[in-house]
C-alpha cells in the first residue's frame, strides 16, 4: 500500500476501544453497534466510511458528534474529550431538511442564531454574517437564490444550502450522513466536486457515509469499511490518487480498481461474515 498523504501529526479524531450499546440491557447481554473502534485522522483529512446496511455508520457519527456516549472506550476531537454535543462540527444529512417558511438565506444564517458565541451577537453583527451567508451560496453556485424559499429550489440546489448551512458558522469538522443520495448521477457528481472544492480552500475535516464506492474514493483521502453489525472497521484503504482530482479520473483504470477492492472486501462480507482485523 502507498503510505498515507499525511505526515505524523496529532490526530484531530480519535478512537481509542470504543464500543456502543443502546441501553444497559443490550450491554448486559453483550450487544453492541458497534464495537472495538480504533481510529485517527489527522486535520484536514476527508475520510469516508462504507458498509453495508445496518452495520453502524451512522451510530459512529452519533459517536463522533457526541450525540451519543460511548458504553466503552474514548473519543478525542481536537484534542478534547467529547462528553456531549459538538459545537465545533456542522453536518448534512440526506434529506436537506431546509424550514419551508424561511428563504434560502434565512435557513443557513440558522445555526448562528443558535450557536455560541454567534448567538448572543447576531442581532448586532446581523449584516456581517448575512455578506457571510451570501459568499458562501454564492461559492457552491447559488449567488442570487438568497430570497428563494426551499420549495422554489431544486433537489441540488436544495443540498448546497444544507451544506452551506453546516459551514456557517466555519466550523472544524463537518459530518456528511449520505448528503447525495437522493439526488440523480450528475447532480450528485455536480455536489461531488463543490464540497471538493469547499474542503479543499477551506481545509475544514470531513467525515462522510456514503454506500456509493466511487463518491468514496473521489472524495476521501482514506476510506474504511465498517463490518456487519456489531460494526467495526475491518479495511483502512489510503485513496493515492493526486489532488486535485477531476471526474475524469473516475474513468481511469486505477480508479475503477480502487472501487472494485473495496467492493470486493464488502461483497466478501456479505458471504462470509465479517472479518476481526483490520487490513490495508
Amino acid at each position: 500500500m502507498p503510505a498515507s498523504p499525511h505526515p505524523p501529526s496529532p490526530a484531530f479524531v480519535e478512537f481509542k476501544n470504543v464500543w456502543l450499546a443502546y441501553n444497559a440491557e443490550l450491554q448486559a447481554k453483550g450487544q453492541y453497534a458497534v464495537e472495538d473502534i480504533n481510529l485517527s485522522v489527522h486535520e484536514g483529512e476527508f475520510i469516508a466510511i462504507v458498509g453495508p446496511s445496518g452495520c453502524g455508520k451512522s451510530t459512529f457519527m452519533k459517536l463522533t458528534t457526541g450525540l451519543k456516549r460511548p458504553s466503552k472506550g474514548n473519543i478525542l476531537v481536537d484534542g478534547q474529550a467529547v462528553n456531549g454535543p459538538l459545537k465545533i462540527s456542522g453536518m448534512a444529512f440526506q434529506a436537506p431538511s431546509l424550514l419551508p417558511w424561511r428563504t434560502t438565506l434565512d435557513n443557513v444564517l440558522l445555526p448562528l442564531e443558535i450557536v455560541e458565541p454567534h448567538r448572543s451577537q447576531f442581532k448586532q453583527k446581523r449584516q456581517e454574517y448575512e455578506a457571510r451567508a451570501s459568499a458562501l451560496l454564492a461559492s457552491v453556485g447559488l449567488g442570487g437564490m438568497e430570497k428563494k424559499f426551499p420549495w422554489q429550489l431544486s433537489g441540488g440546489m436544495q443540498q448546497r444550502a444544507s451544506i452551506c448551512r453546516a459551514l456557517i458558522h466555519e466550523p472544524k469538522m463537518l459530518l456528511l450522513d449520505e448528503p447525495f443520495g437522493a439526488l440523480d448521477a450528475f447532480t450528485r457528481e455536480e455536489l461531488w466536486c463543490t464540497l471538493r472544492d469547499l474542503q479543499a480552500a477551506q481545509k475544514f475535516n470531513v467525515i462522510l457515509v456514503t454506500h456509493d464506492l466511487r463518491e468514496s474514493v473521489f472524495l476521501a483521502d482514506t476510506v474504511y469499511v465498517m463490518s456487519k453489525g456489531p460494526g467495526r472497521f475491518v479495511v483502512k484503504r489510503d485513496i493515492d490518487l493526486p489532488r486535485p482530482r477531476d471526474l475524469e479520473v473516475t474513468y481511469t483504470p486505477h480508479f475503477t480498481d480502487i472501487v472494485h477492492e473495496l467492493r470486493g472486501h464488502i461483497g466478501a462480507m456479505r458471504k462470509t461474515g465479517a472479518s476481526t482485523a483490520i487490513t490495508q
